[in-house]
């Protein structure tokens, strides 16, 4: 008998195999293709072999293990259509290094398995309604916004929530949105249930994720704790999916296939016939207008835990309190941070910079070092004293040769972590002071780190955007806000948006415990309408502004983007190239064609790189119509063609 096998590769469609067995659709099978042995799935569709004549081999064998269910191929046949990508490479995504893994024992699950629930937390009258409220179809596909002010006790509505589903003997996947945040989350996990869930994502060892794929596919593990990746992984009874911090940019895959997790994941609850729970305290401008369609449920949480009020803000304004020379912080902003120590109150410095100082000039040629891969600055970092790329990871030493002949002189110009740190240690030098980084904070000391800020054993904090994201600081009662200023530059259609994300999240770290709590903007004035905008208690309130705007100019939601990158190492061939495939698209498509132009970083890795935008309107199939003019179309060899849907950055 024929069955159609898909493999996972740069394929569109499946192959034809024959065999005695008795297979499935879902079924995992060994083929042999080409000269090697590969693992592939029975598929629900044949591949199109009109008028081709080719030997049709033998299935080896086929995997004893539960075969992928029919609602995820279905998925993956619909990821595979909305993203532009080879139902092959989908099925990548699912398999563990290009395998399914068979059945471990039931004593190597026992880390996971439930023991009995720990009910030691109680919800309030709000959180109780609000359980109600999204529990009320347990057995069907709803999406459901959970928003709620930061501290307001939304992770325990959910946990009550996915608790309900496990009695049942369902599974639950909880997509977080950064792998920094896994450890602090987990111990809140076991905390509340009693028991441990897997956690998910590439820092994971091979061999715990071949334990993690296989329980997940057997149903012995009941709770995956993950990345976007966990997205793609086999569950037998999956139950819930709940996507927190929904807004977070981070939920987007933009190297390899590029998708948007939280996106895909209402997709995979709708073809699951599950509910999805979307969880934030700044809903993304895409989730508040399907709230406003009524497409989904909506549910606020907005009061903190006991009652514990939002930080108030105070603006330090720059053109009154000038910066000395090579100082980034006004004396008024030390006198207000020192009163907040006297007070045993923990302080937190922002500004979203890495580093030490985003250019390294060298003060006899005038020269800024520049990545030799990327048409982008150096940043110094002072730790590792060296000159770091942060697209490639080129680095470099200081030790450089002039132009002029002679050793480099560098000046280095602007603040990164770093530098703020050191200004920050001659002010306050007995107080001990970190940083908060993804350089400081991706190490095995990270965890140490974290437990003297949560403990209060650090005083002052020195923070990037990671900071932001989900962590409980008890005695966080002072945020100075650097860079507000160069926040708010750029032409990102999405920048008011994520500024306002991004002060919700801060602020919502400070003030937790109830003391008073205050947020200070330094600023040259400028921005005051802005931080006016962003501080308002009510976030819904500027993402109605948002969503006029967003109406009037025909911008997302209300149309389509979808973004074509071409990338070479050859960069004449890349803009004929651009051209040729700029007539094919002005032929074939009624839609806005825009480009192409150089990407804003025109080289990363030694690969150039111009960008075309389709902006279609909604409902209008654009992938499907791209989707067939890109299979007809064939590009030299050197040149890469990526398609991103829905972009959330032009880069």
């Amino acid at each position: 008998m024929k069955y159609p096998i898909l493999l996972p590769n740069i394929f569109n469609f499946p192959f034809t195999y024959e065999s005695d067995l008795d297979l499935k659709v879902g079924d995992y099978v060994y083929v042999p293709f080409g000269k090697s042995k590969i693992t592939g799935v029975v598929w629900n569709l044949f591949e199109n072999n009109d008028n081709k004549n080719f030997q049709i081999k033998k299935i080896i064998k086929k995997i004893e293990i539960e075969p992928l269910k029919k609602e995820t191929i279905t998925f993956l046949n619909w990821f595979s259509e909305y993203n532009l990508v080879p139902k092959g490479m989908c099925l990548k995504l699912h398999l563990l290094s290009g395998k399914a893994i068979s059945n471990f024992e039931d004593k190597d699950y026992q880390f996971f398995k439930k023991q009995k629930f720990i009910n030691k937390f109680t919800l309030s009258k709000d959180q109780k309604e609000i359980l109600n409220e999204i529990s009320k179809k347990n057995n069907e596909f709803r999406v459901h916004l959970l928003q709620g002010t930061t501290g307001s006790g939304k992770t325990i509505v959910y946990f009550k929530h996915i608790e309900q589903l496990l009695e049942k003997g369902l599974q639950a996947m909880i997509l977080l949105p950064e792998i920094g945040l896994t450890t602090e989350f987990q111990n809140k996990f076991e905390d509340f249930f009693g028991f441990s869930a897997a956690v998910w994502h590439s820092g994971v060892s091979p061999k715990k994720k071949k334990l993690i794929w296989s329980g997940l596919s057997s149903g012995n593990i009941k709770v995956i704790i993950g990345a976007r990746s966990s997205l793609f992984l086999p569950f037998k009874n999956l139950g819930i999916i709940i996507v927190d911090e929904e807004h977070d940019q981070s939920f987007k895959q933009d190297e390899g296939v590029i998708y948007n997790a939280r996106d895909m994941a209402i997709a995979r609850a709708n073809f699951e016939n599950i509910p999805i729970n979307l969880v934030t305290a700044v809903p993304s401008i895409e989730t508040y207008a399907n709230v406003k369609k009524k497409k989904y449920f909506l549910s606020r949480l907005n009061k903190r835990y006991k009652d514990a009020n939002l930080p108030s803000y105070e603006i330090i304004d720059l053109k009154k309190n000038s910066l000395n020379k090579q100082s980034w912080i006004a004396y008024e902003t030390y006198e207000k941070v020192n009163n907040h120590l006297k007070k045993n109150d923990q302080v937190l410095f922002f500004i979203n910079r890495r580093g030490f100082a985003p250019y390294a000039l060298c003060k006899k040629c005038l020269n800024v070092n520049t990545c030799p891969n990327c048409s982008i600055n150096l940043v110094y970092h002072k730790n590792k004293n060296k000159l770091l790329c942060h697209y490639c990871g080129f680095q470099s030493q200081l030790n450089r040769n002039c132009n002029k002949g002679e050793k480099c002189e560098f000046v280095f110009s602007g603040p990164g972590v770093e530098r703020i740190a050191d200004e920050v240690k001659l002010k306050f030098p007995n107080n001990k002071i970190g940083i908060f980084s993804s350089d400081t904070m991706n190490k095995k000391s990270s965890k140490n780190k974290l437990e003297d800020i949560i403990s209060g054993k650090t005083d002052i904090i020195i923070g990037t955007q990671l900071i932001s994201k989900g962590f409980h600081f008890p005695q966080l009662n002072c945020i100075v806000i650097l860079d507000i200023d160069l926040n708010s530059n750029g032409h990102d259609l999405r920048t008011a948006e994520k500024n306002l994300q991004l002060y919700h999240q801060l602020s919502g770290r400070a003030g937790r415990t109830g003391k008073p709590a205050i947020v200070y903007f330094q600023t040259y004035g400028s921005n005051q309408n802005i931080i006016n905008q962003i501080t308002n208690p009510d976030p819904f309130i500027f993402l109605e502004n948002e969503l006029k705007l967003r109406e009037k100019n025909n911008l997302p939601p209300y149309e389509r983007f979808v973004s074509l990158i071409l990338t070479s190492s050859d960069e004449k061939n890349l803009e004929n190239e651009s051209m040729n495939i700029k007539k094919i698209l002005l032929q074939s498509l009624n839609d806005k064609i825009l480009g192409p132009v150089n990407a804003p970083i025109y080289r990363v890795r030694r690969k150039y790189r111009q960008r075309f935008l389709i902006r279609s309107k909604k409902g209008s199939n654009i992938q499907k119509r791209l989707s067939k003019i890109l299979i007809n179309y064939k590009l030299p060899k050197e040149i890469k063609l990526t398609v991103d849907v829905d972009p959330i950055t032009f880069n």
